[in-house]
């Protein structure tokens, strides 16, 4: 992600910048009027979210649910729901442009397994239950790289242990980042938090992309300017 001043009316410490970018055209917009209000998550006002609720297309009810924060243009969680029908994939983004893709992934792919939460993230993981989700993504989150803006990136402590509060026994909390001081960052702050367990034994365990990866659009302009992504993986243990 690009960095970019906030809305005047985001909360102090909103990781996310804009919210639109380019102007969108007649389909996108069609989309997000007819589409998005299908899609769309959004807290109960009292009590919890069951996610697998979520999703009726599936037979049965989804495997699993999956959860990825700042999908971006959504090349990875369109990828990952159309190889996994059976997964029900919840996506939180809140650029506008970026959920425009994805309806559009979603309405051409026929894709029956995808929800969008096209607000700030951090009430939808609040409302969600104990050990609901079988994994967290959160693939290259803005930087935020002046110290002064740092308190806004999305990894804390705080979040770590909301997210492993989600996270299932053996669920696994997946961060990629090109940025190696968002890498320290990440590392220093999960190894503070008992629930989660790094899971790597050798280089290639962070060099390499996750199994299955399709890649992104951020990925490959981040390779093209001669910077080398990282692929963390956290699991939840007991």
């Amino acid at each position: 992600m690009t960095e970019t001043s906030p809305p005047a009316d985001a909360p102090e410490r909103a990781f996310f910048g804009r919210r639109k970018g380019k102007r969108l055209r007649g389909l996108q917009e069609q989309r997000l009027a007819e589409l998005l209000p299908r899609l769309r998550v959004a807290p109960p006002a009292e009590g919890r979210l069951d996610p697998a609720t979520l999703f009726p297309g599936i037979a049965d009810g989804p495997s699993e649910v999956w959860l990825e924060i700042g999908f971006g243009g959504g090349e990875h969680l369109a990828a990952q729901a159309e190889a996994r029908p059976d997964i029900g994939i919840v996506g939180a983004e809140p650029f506008v442009n970026g959920v425009a893709k994805l309806l559009r992934a979603v309405d051409e792919r026929g894709l029956r397994n995808v929800r969008i939460r096209d607000e700030d993230v951090s009430p939808l993981l609040a409302a969600l239950p104990d050990a609901c989700l079988a994994r967290v993504y959160l693939l290259y989150p803005d930087p935020w790289p002046k110290r002064r803006q740092r308190k806004r990136r999305f990894v804390s402590d705080e979040s770590l242990a909301e997210i492993a509060r989600v996270l299932r026994p053996g669920g696994l909390f997946r961060f990629a980042s090109d940025i190696d001081d968002y890498v320290g960052w990440t590392l220093m702050r999960t190894a503070r938090c008992p629930a989660l367990r790094w899971t790597a034994r050798k280089a290639a365990d962070w060099t390499q992309p996750y199994s299955g990866w399709p890649g992104t659009r951020y990925e490959a302009k981040a390779i093209a300017a001669g910077r080398r992504p990282t692929y963390l993986e956290f699991e939840r243990i007991a």
